[in-house]
């Protein structure tokens, strides 16, 4: 028995290239391609942004778009798996929520490593899901 969880393992994907690189990772760890689930969580929309004032952006609109890059993104890259989804919220707390409803063995993510200011203000994602998931996350840094 390995000491890492190979069933169902969750990659949280923000588009940068440490996520891809955390979902070539993950996609080694886990004995099949379909036990490999891609989150993307998008943030919320604000009350003032222009486009939901002008009803030009909803939510629904938002998703399926964000759904199309992924997948897009995926079969550019060759990468197979077998969940993705579009969420919209707190990062940290909806990928350690999705990680809990999917029974997932592990989470798989990059961290920015960013620092001081940008950390304060940003805040880590990485650290809400190491705090809230209720099981292993494996942190890939640069």
């Amino acid at each position: 028995m390995s000491w890492l969880p190979r069933e169902t393992v969750v990659v949280p994907i923000d588009f940068s290239e440490d996520s891809f690189a955390a979902l070539s990772t993950a996609s080694e760890l886990a004995t099949d391609p379909k036990h490999l689930h891609v989150i993307h969580v998008l943030p919320e929309l604000e009350p003032a942004d222009p486009g939901v004032i002008w009803h030009t952006i909803d939510d629904e609109g938002r998703t399926k778009h964000a759904a199309e890059a992924l997948k897009k993104e995926l079969d550019a890259r060759g990468v197979r798996v077998g969940q993705s989804v579009i969420r919209i919220g707190d990062p940290g707390h909806e990928i350690a929520e999705y990680a809990e409803e999917v029974s997932a063995g592990l989470v798989a993510l990059s961290s920015h490593g960013r620092t001081g200011l940008r950390r304060l203000l940003l805040g880590s994602v990485a650290d809400r899901v190491v705090r809230l998931a209720r099981c292993p996350v494996l942190v890939l840094k640069k």
